[in-house]
């Protein structure tokens, strides 16, 4: 999913780094009108976990291997804006210090997995919620679905990006993509309903902080 340099052209570059400033920009305005005390340091904390948790890999199938993405993990917990922010900042440091996607693709890196992961988490999880109601049962299948959803909705936008960047033609790059983070979304809804049903019993204050 992280995109490394060389793997798309200057203008697509150059769109998603506009796009993602843009998202980023609107999201630090509603995030200082919207979290509170409790909140912030909440996004220090998922912002270690989120950074620490993608290191580890779980594999998948045909020798491939995935990872916690975490943009619908935050935004369930702090709302997409947040959500955002702590995606940002987890991928540029990935990006400047372990070289894991690269600089001119920063912008296409932080577009799907920070903007795009965390707008479908949000609407997926906001959705369900309202349609299962406000228990434990709701909020654990809303986040399954919404972590899922997340990460094949980034990964469809990934693979548009490479293959506007004539990086590979959409119809090789588009299913591929997608079909492996199909199973890879299995993986982060399982991580993400853990941490969820964890917090459930024993921090249930947590799952209350999200901004209405």
């Amino acid at each position: 999913m992280h995109i490394p340099d060389g793997f798309v052209n200057i203008p697509v570059a150059a769109a998603t780094y506009v796009a993602s400033g843009g998202s980023l920009a609107y999201a630090v305005r509603r995030t200082n009108e919207e979290l509170g005390e409790k909140q912030v340091p909440l996004m220090g904390v998922m912002g270690a976990f989120i950074f620490a948790a993608q290191m580890l890999n779980f594999p998948v199938a045909g020798g491939t291997s995935g990872h916690l993405i975490g943009g619908a993990l935050a935004t369930i917990l702090l709302g997409p804006w947040a959500g955002m922010l702590i995606m940002t900042s987890v991928l540029v440091v990935q990006a400047l210090i372990f070289q894991d996607g690269g600089l001119v693709a920063l912008g296409a890196n932080v577009f799907n997995m920070g903007v795009v992961a965390c707008l479908v988490g949000h609407f997926a999880f906001t959705w369900l919620k309202r349609l299962l109601g406000e228990g434990t049962r709701g909020t654990v299948i809303s986040g399954f679905v919404a972590a899922w959803a997340s990460v094949v909705a980034a990964a469809i936008f990934c693979a548009l990006e490479l293959a506007l960047s004539g990086t590979s033609a959409l119809a090789v790059v588009l299913p591929a993509m997608t079909l492996i983070h199909v199973l890879i979304g299995i993986g982060e809804g399982l991580i993400t309903v853990a941490v969820l049903a964890f917090l459930a019993a024993t921090r249930r204050d947590l799952l209350q902080l999200r901004p209405s």
